[in-house]
């Protein structure tokens, strides 16, 4: 941990030049006293580091003293920047590794680049999670990331939709964050990581096939799941205005439907839902804009909905609740 300390502390140095003690314990949360004698060390092993006096003084490197970070180029250490995910980071369990790597990159670029590198950071935000949904809970996060690193393979207990439990041993092969949930490939099948209940990891290790292509894998998958999600069709009729509403109102995969398929304002096609229930919701939405002509059992259901409405707003029904 010191060792790690002393080069974060030279790095500091180096990215932003002069800083106090406090400073320095501020960002690698230790003491200044700590700071005090890792200064010591650095000077000890010859690194040229001083100290100024007074109110306005700080350590320092000696002008024209700096370590080497090979094997980049400034536009891919620049790069690297804009590629940040400090909050999946922090849930993968490497979000100290990942600040000091920053730094690495940081003190690897010349002065006057070194300044752009800090604009892009201050200028460009990775927020992943969707609005109004915060990020779920992966307790098995950081023990199927090692699984997947090592190629080890894990016994678990999953809980399945509606509630069913079951018990399955995966070969990890890869992790997605998908708008701020954690998923894993294993096995051909795609996980929840929030929806395992209980993980073991085994023994023994497996061979990943040579051809598996994650980025390839995740984005079949994730059409594929689509596809099922919304495997239902119903007839409608839209006006302009409800088209136009389409990308604000409904899922990216029912409006590219929508948007492929719907012909003129006024015309029927089949709009895409996860079910007759889930149909009154997302039509709802519409208003007027939009008329089911199929199934009939739908119309009924959306006219009976909006009977209901007309009450509660007539007072009728808002008088009984307060009987």
């Amino acid at each position: 941990m010191k060792s790690s300390r002393l080069i974060q502390v030279l790095l500091l140095l180096q990215s932003r030049g002069r800083m106090t003690a406090d400073e320095l314990a501020a960002e690698l949360e230790v003491s200044p006293r700590t700071i005090y004698r890792d200064i010591e060390s650095l000077g000890a092993a010859g690194i040229p580091v001083y100290a100024d006096r007074g109110p306005t003084g700080g350590y320092q490197l000696i002008d024209g003293y700096r370590t080497r970070l090979t094997g980049l180029t400034t536009g891919e250490a620049q790069s690297l920047f804009l590629a940040g995910l400090p909050g999946p980071a922090e849930e993968l369990g490497l979000k100290e590794f990942a600040a000091a790597a920053q730094l690495k990159l940081l003190a690897a670029l010349p002065t006057e680049l070194r300044t752009r590198a800090e604009q892009i950071r201050q200028r460009f935000h990775l927020d992943t999670p969707t609005w109004f949904r915060g990020d779920e809970p992966a307790e098995h996060l950081a023990a199927i990331a090692d699984a997947v690193w090592e190629q080890r393979r894990i016994r678990m207990t999953y809980q399945r939709w509606g509630n069913q439990t079951v018990e399955r041993e995966v070969d990890p092969y890869g992790l997605v964050v998908k708008a701020g949930t954690w998923y894993f490939v294993g096995s051909g099948r795609t996980y929840r990581v929030s929806r395992v209940l209980s993980l073991d990891t085994l023994p023994e290790t497996f061979d990943r096939q040579a051809d598996f292509d994650l980025a390839r894998y995740w984005a079949r998958w994730s059409e594929q799941f689509e596809a099922r999600m919304y495997g239902e069709r119903v007839t409608v009729r839209m006006t302009q205005a409800g088209l136009g509403k389409t990308q604000y109102l409904l899922s990216g995969y029912q409006a590219r439907v929508v948007r492929e398929t719907a012909p003129q304002p006024g015309q029927e096609f089949g709009f895409p839902t996860e079910s007759t229930r889930h149909a009154v919701a997302d039509l709802l939405k519409f208003g007027a804009d939009v008329e089911v002509v199929a199934p009939v059992e739908l119309r009924h259901e959306l006219v009976e909905t909006i009977k209901a409405m007309q009450d509660v707003y007539n007072g009728a029904k808002l008088r009984a609740w307060f009987r």
